[in-house]
């Protein structure tokens, strides 16, 4: 390594070396790879078990998709903004609730389909027209018995085969259902309104329904154990598995989310990462182009040639930014994981985020324009509710979000206007706005992940598995919760766990009976949730 000022200041520090230098002088140490949620909880828990470790950070900030802004005055934020899963079993509740951050509860259930309550909806037509709630209620209920029906076609289909089934896409879905039943279309208004169901959905995903698969869209792991039984008892039992498979079909997404509904972050989430960043070794302004894994530790590099060295690393950075080979590995990665890389789906959505001098809309959390299609759908949400300022955020996702990027702030801020005009004609101008653009950002290339038709849903724990001594985190390497920013917190501290492990073990100092990094915490203080 060439001699400069700031290397000599890391080598004073212990965390690089000379080739000739001898490990044993030092202690273990790790760097992290990003300063998002994983990156940020898996260097907080590897200090707090006096690990040596270090943060490299591409952007002059932390946070990662945590992006709090306070220029409007108060706290808006431009990325991550829910606790999916207000409940004990939420491994950010502890933390969240012993800071006292409030939150708003959006919705008393978890479901990927109504991730709001129905009643704090106000859909409108293009001319402005709101749609009656009974319609509205009554297509959320077809729309749920049409993502029923899509799998009994899937697993139906003459696609099926008992060893493998092919997968399709959940709009290739809707259009076989609809071949098939065709008393399940709908016209008119009832039409415009599923759309815009089947837009909220692609919300969800960051994606158009012609890319999520419907293989994994809800992990639906009984739909599998219903097909397998066709191979075992015949299609008599398996019939019968199906219908007592429908059954519990809208407790099925429950179980696979974190229990206590969805609540919105009063606040912002920056709190929660500054306290976990406190004390630690943060570098901004480091952008890795290169990890050098050997025997005997790691070299990483970052654009301006400077080279830090530790015992391990771990990669907490997006999806997208190890889609786009931006850091080189040496050696290569193995295939199986460069395979992860490529095949996992990465979604977009967006925020835009309109402050208004006064509030002219329901006070409804969530203002949607129904349309013909899913990309002409638009859907706001009301932070005045939750939060008493008038601030509107609309959220493009998928090949709108994309196009929308393409925009300049100020035509992005007024093509999100002009979609709140078609439903409130009188509405004021805003006096002040707010674009994320998270597809186009070199720093994340991507919002989160989701799965992509045709590919397996393990191809999460694929990421997630060591390579030697780097180690992965981040929401793209949670089975359970990815997409999720308590998806992101769990994986940072498994990572950190395992890497602790590992470098322990190398140095002999390895304590089996130490507690598992987080085991201690616990729920002491009440989480703080209001409905306004």
């Amino acid at each position: 390594m060439e001699p400069t000022d700031k290397s000599s200041r890391q080598l004073r520090r212990g965390l690089c070396y000379s080739n000739g230098a001898r490990r044993q002088a030092r202690s273990p140490s790790v760097i992290v790879i990003g300063a998002g949620m994983a990156g940020i909880a898996a260097a907080h828990a590897l200090r707090e078990a006096s690990i040596q470790v270090m943060v490299l950070e591409s952007r002059d900030r932390i946070g990662g998709r945590v992006h709090t802004d306070y220029s409007f005055g108060f706290p808006v934020d431009l990325g991550a903004s829910w606790l999916h899963g207000v409940s004990k079993e939420n491994p950010l509740a502890p933390l969240i609730s012993r800071l006292g951050l409030p939150l708003y509860r959006t919705s008393g259930d978890n479901s990927v389909l109504y991730d709001h309550d129905l009643e704090s909806y106000a859909l409108f037509d293009m001319d402005g027209r709101q749609v009656p709630q009974e319609l509205v209620t009554k297509v959320g209920e077809a729309f749920e018995c049409i993502l029923k029906e899509a799998s009994v076609v899937y697993l139906l289909t003459d696609k099926v085969r008992l060893e493998h089934s092919d997968d399709m896409s959940i709009s290739r879905a809707f259009s076989i259902v609809f071949e098939r039943r065709p008393e399940l279309r709908l016209d008119g208004v009832a039409h415009k309104v599923l759309q815009w169901y089947l837009c909220r959905m692609e919300g969800w995903f960051a994606a158009d329904a012609d890319t999520i698969s419907l293989k994994s869209w809800d992990q639906a792991d009984d739909v599998g154990k219903a097909y397998r039984n066709i191979g075992s008892f015949g299609l008599v039992s398996f019939q019968a598995s199906f219908v007592k498979l429908c059954s519990k079909w809208s407790s099925k997404i429950q179980e696979e989310l974190l229990p206590g509904g969805h609540g919105l972050m009063v606040r912002g989430y920056l709190p929660v990462i500054n306290t976990l960043a406190k004390g630690l070794d943060i570098r901004l302004s480091h952008r890795v182009t290169k990890i050098v894994r050997r025997y005997n530790g790691v070299k990483v590099t970052v654009e301006d040639g400077t080279t830090f060295a530790a015992d391990a690393v771990i990669v907490a950075v997006p999806l997208g930014v190890l889609k786009s080979k931006i850091i080189n590995f040496e050696p290569k990665l193995p295939e199986w994981k460069e395979a992860a890389i490529d095949d996992l789906g990465v979604g977009i959505e967006n925020k835009i985020i309109l402050h208004f001098d006064k509030v002219f809309w329901p006070n409804v959390e969530f203002l949607g324009v129904v349309a013909e299609t899913t990309y002409d759908c638009s859907y706001f949400l009301n932070l005045h509710k939750a939060t008493g300022h008038s601030v509107l955020v609309y959220m493009p996702a998928g090949q709108l979000a994309r196009d929308i990027e393409k925009m300049s702030d100020e035509a992005a801020a007024n093509f999100a206007f002009m979609q709140l005009r078609k439903i409130l004609p009188e509405a004021s101008a805003p006096i002040q706005y707010l674009v994320s653009r998270w597809g186009t950002d070199i720093d994340t290339l991507g919002s989160y992940s989701y799965d992509a038709v045709g590919k397996a849903h393990d191809l999460y724990e694929r990421l997630r598995i060591p390579v030697d001594n780097l180690f992965f985190a981040g929401e793209a390497t949670s089975m359970s919760y990815p997409g999720s920013i308590h998806g992101a917190f769990s994986t940072g501290l498994k990572a950190a766990e395992d890497c602790r492990m590992r470098v322990l073990e190398r140095y002999g100092e390895l304590d089996l009976f130490q507690p598992v990094m987080g085991e201690e915490a616990s729920l002491s203080v009440p989480l703080l949730i209001s409905r306004m």
